[in-house]
């Protein structure tokens, strides 16, 4: 039996009030990808996040008790939407992303829901999506789709 040197990561429930914390964190962690297509806006970032933001879907990721991160999954058309995870750009490369959709994968699996993600065109995030399992579903402008099938 092998040890797992996957870290211990808990997803706790966010608040409406966690928004500026929150909003913060994810332009902290997409700056590095919206630059290297010329597309890094922090006014613009900061009203999309607003646009869709709920704190009911939203939860942060944890890691001995330190906010580094969080994900949101809302229902979406009979599957799941995973519309954000983000991790501090200090705590990536851990495994901590991979936890979490651990996690997230879960939840899909016991509604037997396929779950849905979009990253931006030459984002990491594309090779760490489809590392962990999800398939190209579709192209646009600026985003890859990708989708995990249920289980």
């Amino acid at each position: 039996m092998s040890v797992s040197n996957a870290p211990l990561v808990a997803l706790i429930q966010a608040v409406e009030t966690d928004f500026e914390e929150l909003v913060a964190l994810r332009i902290a962690a997409m700056r590095e990808s919206l630059e290297r297509i010329g597309r890094f806006n922090p006014v613009r970032a900061r009203e999309r996040f607003r646009s869709g933001f709920s704190a009911s879907h939203t939860r942060h990721v944890a890691v001995n008790g330190q906010k580094v991160g969080f994900v949101v999954v809302k229902p979406a058309q009979d599957q799941l939407l995973l519309d954000h995870l983000y991790i501090r750009p200090g705590s990536q490369g851990q495994g901590i992303g991979a936890a979490v959709l651990t996690q997230v994968f879960k939840e899909a699996d016991e509604q037997a829901l396929p779950l849905r993600v979009g990253a931006l065109r030459e984002s990491d995030a594309n090779r760490f999506y489809q590392r962990n399992g999800f398939e190209f579903l579709a192209e646009e402008e600026w985003d890859i789709y990708y989708l995990r099938p249920s289980r």
